[in-house]
């Protein structure tokens, strides 16, 4: 059952203007020397003043300027136990091992009827998800080095998948016919303006782990599909059979929606830690579990994490490789939940 759970408050305090980004960084799809596992154990609590720190944000217009938005955190409880994870991690070789277990879309009334029209390419060569008739949920490093925004990140545009193919008068009924070679076509959108938390810059300069690599592209336009709803990360135990679902467009795969699902090995206050298939290009993708809704008979979807893609991290001096996704906590809901509607009227129940 989805839980509801009370959600601090995300207040606007002061926002600046900043100079105009260079957008010269590179887009890099996998990340080295970042705090793995053991390094999450031993990551103090971060104070309230921290919390303000990291929760602030950046925001950058289409027009190139760029702000930051002091915030102050109302409500928030911190949690003495610190990161710590459940269970001991099976270290196994990530991206494809032993049997792929990835599945391609190739019908077109799966690719374009939910859950699976929720997920959008980013120009950038990442995946998103659709949070809002404007919004769209996306890993941070698509967008951002930690020094600087990436070259693709000034003009960004985000691919929806076309829901109706050429010769508009046919219904859906023979459209798996008319794409043979399984690819979807997009309808590109231009990005209006682009959230990203102060947190991540100083997670990767700083080395404070991949808590914070996510960011909230609001469209120029609305669309007019079915989205996802955010939810609040359960953990491993409460979810059914510790498994999670996700669909993106793997770079393997020429474009084709990929879905795949796998259970979670590990889990810190902030991070999953698990194995499923992938391959660069669906980082950015939203994860979700399909629960009960309290009180009601009611299944619904909602996305409790965003994928990070494949790490590389430096354990007693030695390469290992697993696969993260930063987790959508009660914190993390407040910020996205108040870049979508501006305020916090709508994000008090998660």
């Amino acid at each position: 059952t989805w839980h509801l759970k009370k959600i601090p408050q995300i207040v606007r305090e002061r926002t600046f203007s900043l100079d105009s980004p260079k957008f010269e960084a590179k887009t890099t799809l996998e990340l080295n020397s970042v705090c793995g596992i053991e390094c999450q154990r031993k990551l103090p609590v971060p104070s309230l003043s921290d919390l303000k720190s990291l929760l602030s944000y950046e925001t950058v217009f289409e027009n190139g300027t760029r702000t930051l938005t002091e915030v102050n955190v109302l409500g928030a409880v911190l949690d003495p136990a610190g990161n710590t994870t459940t269970r001991r991690p099976l270290r196994k070789k990530r991206q494809i091992y032993g049997t792929d277990s990835r599945f391609s879309i190739y019908d077109k009334r799966f690719m374009t009827n939910y859950p699976f029209n929720t997920a959008v390419k980013i120009s950038t060569g990442c995946s998103g998800i659709l949070v809002s008739p404007k919004h769209v949920l996306t890993a941070a490093h698509c967008l951002h080095n930690g020094k600087d925004y990436v070259k693709g990140s000034k003009r960004l545009r985000v691919g929806l998948m076309k829901t109706k193919s050429r010769g508009n008068g046919r219904k859906r009924k023979g459209a798996k016919r008319r794409t043979s070679d399984g690819m979807p076509s997009f309808q590109w959108t231009r990005v209006k303006s682009t959230h990203i938390p102060k947190g991540w810059f100083k997670g990767v300069s700083g080395d404070i782990a991949l808590d914070y690599d996510y960011a909230v592209l609001e469209l120029k336009r609305p669309h007019k599909r079915k989205y996802m709803e955010l939810g609040i990360s359960p953990t491993i135990k409460m979810m059914p059979g510790s498994m999670i679902h996700f669909s993106g467009f793997d770079n393997d795969r020429s474009g084709q929606l990929v879905y795949r699902f796998c259970s979670i090995s590990d889990e810190s206050n902030d991070l999953f830690y698990q194995y499923c298939d992938a391959e660069p290009g669906s980082t950015g993708s939203g994860i979700y579990l399909r629960l009960k809704e309290p009180n009601k008979k009611k299944w619904k979807r909602k996305i409790i994490a965003v994928y990070s893609g494949h790490q590389w991290v430096d354990i007693n001096g030695e390469q290992q490789d697993y696969n993260v996704a930063v987790r959508i906590t009660p914190l993390k809901y407040a910020q996205i939940c108040f870049w979508i509607h501006g305020n916090d009227e709508n994000c008090t129940q998660g």
